[in-house]
């Protein structure tokens, strides 16, 4: 093979030259360290090639360029080195094959293989090929297609030393066919990303040269007319700096793509948010007093601490517009108080608009922080979305029902509500879609519930408390009188003059067809009878002009609740209490019978953990005043005692029955009657202490609901009778108790005839 070598080391350079000066010959060897610069006859391979000196060529740079033309392979048998000349001792190597057919057709295959590397190939010339061709000696077939082959030094030196032709033959058939696969699969992937180059660049020319014809046209595509717009309302947008940074990124970033990429409609959806939303629009605040007061009134009867925490919000942000800190409130009360309406009340009294969503059984934080734009169809969360609504940065904001919401593997909304509810945090709200900060601090939240326990306790310390109580019957008289009727007319297609309600049929509808804190029953029966009597003005018959208590029963149909006391006469081991729960309060009759058995207290009626331990208190205290109650010190040995409470399948708990469970069990143990007319609430200690309770204005509505005339309660709830209305604490005694003993003055009368359960009557002290 002819080959041009680079000398640049001088003792190679004296070599040359000797041997131009002699035969021209030389021995070429490989290094077995290319990069090693100091080499000696270790440093060399023992097998090289003797060449044949044709020219040398001086180059500027000082280098010599030699063309070599190989001769025969040789083996290094010694090094000597004279005169700073390497010379090495050779033995020439020869080749002796014999052509069979085997051999013949492994250099067709070879040659067969080697078409397709030089067609495939950006190295290896049509010459190359050509000569391989021409060699008919199977060695030399070897040598020149495998020289040819772009392979590192070591492999290169592997082919020098295979004597055999044959077997010189089978190893460059491997390295051929490795070199084919390695080229195949380079064409392949250049293929394919040339297809992928050519379809973008011919798309990116056709989108050049059409909006090149649209602007000599005068007319513009869609996508850059979006694109336009986008600028133009980015332009007119009153943005913060941060957010006007951002949404320039975007619609640059836009712009840069293709209109049929994926990305377009994500970064299109996430510009509309972004632009649309209000960053500084705002309404001015209607800070006219009495305008609000005339507002409430009009909306709302009662609410007397609501109207006036609202009033003064209004005059702190009268005589401090900049400063005043918008209040965060929650509205806690039975359903049907109208906390919902309140709200829309208060933003009409401020001048704000409305917003509200529900937040009754969310479970994902994302509804309220939302999604990330990585996810498919992300949005951000129903506060932003309710923002964008609303359209101002200040409008009254209700979170319903913030009670309802519940945690799972998805997140707490409650912690993310943390943020939004903190006058501190807020004015930097973050959205996991928007990623910029949210100014939520002049939005005016209110919270509403049914109850408070359920709101974990670093929400509701955030909250500003207002607690809306049931409607006592007069306040639901006036409700009725002044809203509902008028709105169920209105609905109907009914009006004032065609028909009327007296107050006997209104009070009559509340006592026998509703049991409920609010109203919304009563609106619910009060349009049942507006629409009995459209549908008979509608078929042209006669309807009655005025509704009486007389006439609701034909069109509500018999009574559904009793009104009254709970009880018909005084009995032996029945006391009555009361209860609340989040739809208001309501009587508990509590009954208690002496058994024969062996000392056990048997309670039933599906009573909470609470309150059985309640029941099993009283009966401790009782049995540690046997002396007392002339009672045997063992009268429990021999007797079950069984406390029930009605209404079996409604669960039932809390520590306020406890006094009455305690009257209903001395009342049997002492055969003494109680007193139908009293009812009764606090939780009794061993000692027989009565502790206050909550919940006292529910359980008071619910006592002069039923008719009750005296009403027991802890002498420590007799700062919540302000929040009584004034009537009822006129109708009901209110009795104020601190130990059970005076309960049991109070409640039970004296024994009847007949013979005492477990011992003989006597009197109860007053402690």
């Amino acid at each position: 093979m002819v080959s041009s070598l680079v000398v640049a080391d001088d003792r190679i350079q004296r070599a040359i030259d000797g041997a131009m000066t002699a035969d021209r010959t030389v021995v070429v060897i490989a290094q077995r360290d290319p990069e090693k610069e100091d080499i000696g006859p270790a440093d060399l391979y023992s097998v090289g090639t003797e060449a044949v000196i044709g020219r040398t060529l001086k180059l500027p740079d000082g280098t010599t360029n030699v063309l070599v033309q190989g001769q025969r392979r040789v083996h290094v048998a010694s090094f000597e080195t004279s005169d700073g000349i390497l010379y090495a001792s050779v033995i020439p190597v020869s080749e002796t094959v014999e052509k069979t057919i085997a051999l013949e057709a492994l250099m067709r295959a070879i040659l067969a293989l080697f078409e397709k590397c030089v067609r495939l190939s950006h190295t290896l010339s049509e010459d190359v090929y050509v000569a391989a061709m021409n060699a008919d000696d199977p060695g030399w077939l070897a040598d020149v297609v495998g020289s040819s082959l772009q392979l590192p030094v070591a492999q290169h030196q592997e082919i020098l030393e295979i004597v055999n032709p044959a077997e010189r033959l089978e190893r460059v058939n491997v390295l051929l066919a490795h070199e084919l696969a390695v080229l195949e699969l380079e064409e392949k992937i250049e293929s394919q990303v040339q297809q992928e180059v050519d379809k973008s660049q011919r798309e990116y020319l056709l989108r050049e040269q059409l909006r090149a014809i649209q602007r000599e046209l005068g007319e513009v595509d869609a996508f850059t007319r979006d694109i336009n717009e986008l600028r133009a309302m980015l332009d007119r947008a009153e943005l913060p700096e941060h957010v006007r940074g951002r949404a320039e990124e975007e619609i640059n970033r836009l712009a840069s793509l293709p209109s049929a990429a994926p990305e377009v409609g994500v970064i299109r959806t996430y510009l509309d948010w972004l632009l649309n939303l209000p960053w500084h629009q705002h309404t001015e605040d209607n800070v006219d007093l009495d305008h609000a007061a005339r507002t409430f009134d009009r909306n709302h009867f009662g609410l007397k601490n609501v109207k006036q925490r609202i009033l003064e919000f209004m005059a702190v942000r009268k005589l401090q517009p900049a400063g005043a800190r918008t209040p965060i409130l929650c509205f806690v009360g039975p359903p049907g108080v109208g906390k919902t309406s309140l709200g829309r009340s208060i933003a009409e009294a401020l001048g704000r608009r409305f917003a509200r969503i529900s937040l009754g059984g969310i479970r994902d934080e994302a509804e309220i922080r939302g999604h990330r734009r990585t996810y498919v169809g992300a949005l951000p969360g129903r506060i932003i979305q309710t923002m964008r609504t609303a359209g101002t940065v200040n409008p009254v904001f209700m979170l319903d029902e913030i009670d309802k919401i519940g945690a799972d593997f998805r997140g707490d909304p409650s912690a993310a509500l943390l943020e939004v509810l903190d006058p501190e945090q807020n004015s930097a709200f973050s959205d996991h879609y928007l990623e910029v900060p949210y100014d939520l601090s002049r939005v005016m939240f209110i919270a509403t519930a049914n109850l408070l326990d359920p709101i974990p306790p670093a929400l509701r310390d955030r909250l500003e408390v207002i607690e809306l109580p049931g409607y006592a019957e007069d306040e639901k008289l006036q409700i009725a009188r002044r809203f509902l009727i008028p709105r169920q007319l209105v609905e109907n297609g009914l009006s004032g003059r065609q028909v009327s309600f007296t107050d006997d049929a209104i009070l009559h509808v509340i006592r026998s067809y509703t049991n409920e804190a609010g109203v919304r029953g009563l609106e619910r029966e009060i349009g049942s009878i507006c629409r009995k009597v459209a549908h008979r003005v509608a078929s042209a018959k006669r309807y009655p002009r005025s509704i009486t208590s007389r006439t609701v029963a034909r069109y509500l149909g018999p009574a559904r609740f009793s009104w009254g006391l709970a009880e018909e006469r005084d009995e032996i081991g029945v006391a009555t209490g009361v209860y609340w729960t989040e739809a208001g309060g309501d009587l508990a009759t509590v009954e208690a019978t002496l058994l024969d058995g062996k000392g056990q207290l048997i309670l039933t009626g599906q009573l909470g953990s609470v309150m059985k331990e309640s029941a099993t208190a009283a009966l401790s205290y009782i049995r540690s005043r046997a002396r007392e109650f002339d009672l045997p010190l063992t009268f429990y040995e021999s007797k079950d005692i069984h406390v029930h409470l009605p209404a079996g399948a409604v669960p039932k708990d809390g520590p306020s029955a406890g006094i009455t469970m305690a009257t209903a069990i001395t009342s049997a143990l002492l055969r003494r009657p109680v007193r139908r007319d009293v009812a009764m609430t606090g939780e009794i200690t061993l000692r027989g202490r009565v502790l206050p309770i909550g919940g006292l204005r529910e359980k008071a509505l619910a006592a002069h609901r039923a008719g009750i005339k005296t009403f027991i309660l802890p002498r420590k709830n007799l700062k919540d009778l302000v929040d009584i209305p004034e009537r009822v604490r006129r109708d009901l005694h209110f009795v104020p108790v601190d130990t059970m003993d005076q309960v049991l003055d109070l409640a039970l009368l004296p024994a009847r005839e007949g013979p005492a359960a477990v011992a003989p009557l006597a009197r109860v002290s007053n402690g």
